[in-house]
């Protein structure tokens, strides 16, 4: 399978979790521990792709302006949650206690749709570079992407929207990973800027809205299991090529 098509796949994998976490939240199937433990996986394992892969990569290949790069997608994102998205949130939260307005929960959309366009540049910047570097990014993006359908469909239903808006939702939030494939994709030569600007959205995500889900949680269980998630990218660099 050429690296196009590989990659449009793994996008579309990853994009299906989106929803598939909005359908877990629409079903009320899944615990908040449970999605807890994503979180925590996921947290581990994208930060080390992005301190070890992405970052080392993006400087490869775009040595002069990777760091600003890295940073404006650090600070983009952050502008986006606390500054564009006042109400944004990152985990399991459903919500029950809050009241959302429509406006802020279509502004929630946004903040996530921009995240997971990234997770797709992200994917598509691997595999133009690499099928081992894309497929460590594919696995770093996907492992969040459950707990990240369950927030968007359950700030949607926070704002008065129904089940199927929730669940249009989650999906759209999918549409926007194939999406950031297909663009990087359609201009390879764009991995130069997209691989950096989203090392620096990945870095952001990882460290500023996933480890203090992480650290929410009593107890040393879930710390563990954000460590599982470094060990488990160390276990693949292993066995992928030198």
């Amino acid at each position: 399978m050429s690296a196009l098509w590989l990659s449009l796949t793994l996008g579309l994998v990853a994009g299906l979790a989106d929803y598939l976490g909005g359908f877990l939240l629409v079903r009320r199937s899944p615990s908040a521990r449970a999605l807890r433990y994503f979180v925590a996986l996921g947290a581990g394992f994208m930060l080390a792709a992005a301190l070890l892969e992405m970052v080392p990569e993006g400087l490869h290949v775009n040595p002069k302006w990777a760091p600003l790069l890295i940073l404006a997608g650090y600070c983009g994102v952050h502008l986006l949650e606390h500054s564009l998205v006042p109400h944004f949130h990152f985990g399991e939260e459903t919500h029950h206690h809050e009241f959302l307005s429509a406006k802020t929960s279509y502004s929630v959309l946004l903040g996530l749709a921009t995240h997971t366009f990234f997770d797709g540049v992200a994917i598509g910047s691997g595999f133009v570079l690499s099928h081992w570097l894309g497929w460590v990014l594919f696995f770093a993006v996907f492992l969040h992407k459950i707990p990240e359908g369950f927030t968007m469909a359950s700030v949607m239903l926070a704002g008065g929207r129904g089940r199927a808006m929730a669940l249009n939702s989650a999906l759209f939030l999918g549409a926007m990973t194939v999406l950031g494939v297909l663009v990087i994709n359609l201009e390879p030569n764009w991995v130069r800027a997209g691989l950096p600007l989203s090392a620096g959205v990945t870095i952001y995500v990882a460290a500023t809205d996933l480890v203090p889900e992480v650290n929410r949680e009593p107890g040393i269980k879930m710390a563990l299991v954000f460590f599982v998630g470094v060990v488990v990218f160390f276990l693949l660099r292993l066995l992928g090529p030198g």
